[in-house]
């Protein structure tokens, strides 16, 4: 990890962006890699949110990258972007993450990845201007399940998390804090489906067997964890059908189903390893971002 320069660390100047790109983190006996990307400038005491953008299973940092176009979001918004890398047999390739019941080399080898994440926050936060009541966590698929998973174990440090394709178990513990929740979910989506039930696709193989919830089950445990009311409101439009907890002010829940969209990320460049065709009547990234800029944590 690269420090900030010395000398901006005690003078009103500028930071540049030239801690970009690959680092590493030694957690648990093992080296980690991720992306970092830093917005055009930091001011030295103007603290900046952090979004960490997990892959999907049999991805990596550069796909989520390329997926997402979060680089060019957080660049323009001003916000630090990290991209992590999950584990796997090769180097760099077909990796995933530990979020119990999924996904293959992480899951069967019990690999610490809340560990590593709150690691990684740690880090970033000791040599970048982190804001520590915004730091928030998305991902696709499995880096969706594991969002799920961070912002349980995890609501200590996360503000808002927004899983996109992902689902829960129904076995999940609850979480110690408040913490606003997104979901995205794909109609057409035949690998995590909306409906529930067992997985589909090539990524199936990487699972421990236990089916998936519906879509909805979602909204219904971050409802309950966050203490909202019992009815969401719903509403629909030609592309999508939204649900709307009845939370606290300072809280949300909100769920998404994506009529043209599958398993891929909504407005997105096609690179999930499963190739389904991102959908065009949503940009995930634009609303994941307006979600999180309005949910600091309190």
């Amino acid at each position: 990890m690269r420090l900030l320069p010395l000398a901006c660390l005690f003078a009103l100047c500028s930071v540049a962006v030239a801690a970009d790109g690959t680092h590493t983190l030694s957690h648990a006996g093992v080296s980690r890699s991720y992306v970092l990307r830093l917005p055009p400038a930091m001011k030295p005491g103007v603290p900046l949110p952090l979004v960490i953008v997990l892959h999907g299973g049999g991805g990596n940092a550069e796909n989520a990258e390329h997926m997402t176009g979060f680089t060019e979001k957080g660049r323009k918004a001003g916000f630090i972007v990290v991209y992590p890398d999950g584990t796997g047999p090769l180097e760099g390739k077909l990796l995933t993450w530990n979020d119990r019941h999924c996904c293959a080399y992480a899951m069967k080898n019990d690999v610490d990845d809340v560990g590593f994440i709150r690691a990684l926050i740690d880090e970033l936060a000791a040599n970048y201007p982190v804001d520590p009541k915004r730091i928030y966590a998305t991902g696709m698929s499995n880096g969706g399940m594991m969002s799920h998973r961070l912002g349980i174990e995890l609501s200590d440090r996360l503000a808002a998390i927004a899983p996109v394709v992902g689902t829960v178990f129904g076995d999940e513990p609850a979480p110690g804090h408040a913490i606003s929740a997104l979901m995205i979910n794909g109609l057409l989506d035949e690998h995590v489906p909306w409906q529930g039930g067992p997985p589909g696709g090539r990524g199936a193989r990487g699972w421990d067997g236990t089916p998936t919830r519906p879509a909805l089950d979602q909204l219904a445990f971050w409802s309950k964890a966050n203490a909202c009311g019992s009815d969401a409101v719903k509403t629909e439009t030609d592309h999508w059908i939204e649900w709307r907890a009845n939370c606290s002010p300072h809280v949300d829940v909100e769920l998404y189903l994506v009529k043209d969209n599958g398993h891929a990320w909504p407005g997105g460049q096609p690179g999930s390893s499963h190739g389904d065709t991102p959908s065009t009547a949503m940009n995930a990234t634009d609303v994941i971002w307006s979600f999180f800029a309005s949910h600091p944590k309190r």
